[in-house]
């Protein structure tokens, strides 16, 4: 079989499994589980195949592999079938496999008494075969196919608690921001299209980089940016990931490592010769970044629930991803996506280790709950891995793709070029501040973390049983690239574009320096938030029943309780976070993600419901009002004429003789007037 047709089974495989999945899920639900891991496993398996086939992409010479077949006749602007394989798609659609495959089998632990078990582990399966076919596309209207069936399952994953309100809101917003940045997104793709007359994406680069460029460079990448942003949850179209984790645990591991957020960056990658036409397009990338990198890293350093720490630790490394890509390295943005693929999933399916035992996903709880690290020794472990390579800490995977990031927008700054690509100097010198700024943060948030976590004093944790083996094991699979990754730096230059990604001396020793500052100053903050809170009756202290031995009771009592204890977490002056002493004032403000999603509520929220207010009125005053009018009208004329008929011949001759007279005296009259 040929690497093509191995190509073409990579995607299909786990389409074929989701529809299997849905059509078997209600009459053979023995047959879920099977279904939903072994083709996705099979996906991997090819990727793997298809990656070494490839032989190192094109950064040692090896040809990309390029299949195409036309759809079917759409006149000037043919739409094809096609498949561009290089080495960082072969090594993007690798960790896509490995991440979904971890999460199918993860998820046959944690959702193993789920009665809709069947259909999520569909959806999943879609989700990435979607994201499958945008890695190995080679043209845009297939791609686009791809980007709208993951906002479509990422819709319906989210909500898959459907009967909470948050999880329907957090669908819901998730799907509406994406489609706002996909509106201008499809007309980028149509203009670019127009401009170089295909959507294959080898023909498209071609024409820009050998003749002669774009007509209307700027406005394309632009259009095409807020799509990248919607997606990627960048500023301004970030708000939707952090609530989007009111959907389960391996849900949020799937769209924050593999899928979903990882498309817009995978995008950009891919065409970064047609951004990088437009010296204005690449500087509006970087300050995007740089705003994305430091309000994220802000606000997850003021945030109480597990989850949300970690969707704005994914918004802000994605920046890092999208600043790689403004000051034209993309070897940097996807060596850090596929590290930061590996960690943060290990991280979110850690996290959902630690809330399944705790009982909760109240960092406050948690800080209050002794010996909870030991309840979960293998969760403990791996999530301390990938701690350390979110805070990019040598020698974990983290440290070596940060520094490949840092070392780019270096270069880029000082004047010199990262490939092929040359990059405005003022995006290198916004990208590396703001990194620099925000490897201290990060490393801040990250301590913070791992404190409440497992350095918690006060009741003893609940003993909830041991979490299925299935869970831990793929937390130990994940910690090994989380790990050792980084050291193939060295090696990746072959299948990306031939530069180099090793870590340069200054910005690993102001990196590392950085992250180091970040995690002892918030070690010492803790400390002392400790010291304090041993000294004062707790505020917003959880008491949890730890005799309960069933998960679901205790988190119920857990969450019960948290609200009134600490009433607005925002607010509350829980002497125990350190989080609230570093950020002082500003916390209360990077706690509700700097009142971004109220500001929207005011520009564009309230105005809609105003206006569909408005409307639903004249529907009903006005518009309703006029119809019932014009029944009303021949109904009110066809009662007054049935009543003048009333059979009597003597009222017939009556009414007869009285209108004549009225005809006669009409007519003197006006003969009268006349003479």
């Amino acid at each position: 079989m040929t690497t093509t047709n191995l190509a073409v089974l990579v995607p299909l495989l786990p389409f074929l499994g989701a529809v299997a999945g849905l059509l078997l899920g209600r009459t053979a639900p023995g047959f879920a589980r099977p279904l939903a891991v072994l083709p996705t496993l099979a996906a991997l398996a090819l990727a793997a195949v298809v990656a070494l086939d490839q032989g190192g992409g094109t950064g040692n010479g090896t040809a990309a592999l390029d299949a195409h077949t036309q759809l079917a006749p759409t006149g000037s602007v043919p739409i094809e079938l096609a498949l561009h394989i290089d080495g960082f798609a072969a090594l993007v659609a690798v960790l896509v496999g490995l991440v979904a495959t971890c999460v199918q089998i993860y998820s046959t632990g944690y959702l193993r008494n789920d009665p809709r078990y069947p259909s999520y582990a569909a959806l999943v399966s879609l989700f990435t075969s979607a994201m499958l076919l945008v890695v190995y596309s080679g043209d845009l209207m297939v791609l686009l196919v791809g980007w709208e069936v993951m906002g479509i399952c990422s819709y319906f994953l989210v909500g898959h608690y459907w009967e909470t309100p948050e999880a329907r809101a957090a669908s819901l917003k998730a799907f509406l921001v994406t489609k706002l940045g996909d509106v201008p997104f499809l007309i980028g793709l149509f203009a670019l299209a127009v401009d170089t007359g295909s959507f294959r994406i080898t023909t498209i680069l071609g024409k820009v980089t050998t003749e002669g460029g774009l007509d209307h460079p700027t406005l394309i990448a632009l259009l095409l940016l807020a799509g990248v942003a919607g997606k990627s949850a960048q500023f301004p179209l970030h708000t939707w990931l952090p609530d989007a984790m009111a959907g389960p645990t391996p849900v949020s591991a799937l769209i924050h490592a593999a899928t979903m957020v990882a498309a817009g960056v995978y995008f950009v990658a891919r065409l970064l010769p047609v951004f990088a036409a437009s010296q204005a397009a690449l500087i509006v990338l970087a300050l995007m970044a740089a705003v994305t990198m430091l309000g994220s890293a802000l606000a997850a350093l003021a945030q109480d629930d597990i989850k949300r720490v970690l969707a704005y630790s994914t918004v802000g490394q994605l920046g890092y991803m999208t600043g790689a890509l403004a000051v034209g390295s993309r070897d940097a943005a996807v060596f850090h996506l596929l590290a930061h693929g590996a960690f943060k999933a290990l991280l979110f399916l850690g996290a959902g280790v630690i809330i399944h035992a705790a009982g909760t996903n109240s960092l406050a709880a948690m800080s209050r709950m002794k010996g909870l690290r030991d309840r979960v020794p293998d969760a403990f472990w791996t999530v301390t891995v990938g701690l350390l390579a979110l805070a990019a800490i040598p020698p974990f995977s983290g440290f070596f793709s940060k520094e490949a990031v840092l070392g780019a927008a270096e270069h880029t700054a000082t004047g010199h070029e990262n490939g092929a690509l040359t990059a405005p100097t003022a995006s290198g010198w916004i990208v590396l501040v703001a990194g620099l700024l925000t490897a201290l943060l990060t490393a801040a948030y990250a301590t913070r973390f791992w404190l409440l976590a497992f350095k918690g004093s006060g009741t003893e944790a609940p003993d909830h049983g041991k979490q299925p083996v299935t869970m831990n094991v793929v937390l130990w699979v994940l910690a090994i690239p989380s790990l050792g990754f980084g050291l193939l730096a060295g090696v990746l230059p072959d299948w990306f574009d031939g530069t180099s990604l090793a870590p340069t001396l200054t910005t690993s020793v102001l990196g590392t320096g950085f992250a180091l500052v970040g995690g002892l100053v918030t070690y010492a903050a803790w400390r002392h938030t400790t010291a304090m809170a041993a000294r004062r009756t707790p505020i917003g202290a959880v008491a949890v029943d730890t005799e309960s031995g069933d998960a679901g009771l205790v988190e119920a009592e857990a969450i019960a309780t948290h609200t009134p204890a600490y009433g607005d977490i925002a607010a509350a002056p829980d002497p125990a976070d350190p989080g609230r002493l570093l950020l002082g004032p500003l916390h209360r403000h990077a706690a509700v993600g700097f009142h971004l999603d109220a500001v929207y509520a005011a520009l564009f929220v309230r105005p809609v419901q105003a206006g569909a207010a408005l409307v639903r009125f004249l529907d009903r005053a006005v518009v309703d009002t006029y119809v019932r009018g014009a029944s009303e009208a021949p109904k009110a004329l066809g009662w007054a004429v049935r009543r003048a008929q009333t059979g009597n011949v003597q009222t017939y001759l009556s009414a007869l003789l009285a209108g004549t007279v009225v005809l006669v005296v009409a007519v003197v009259l006006v003969a009268t007037a006349g003479a």
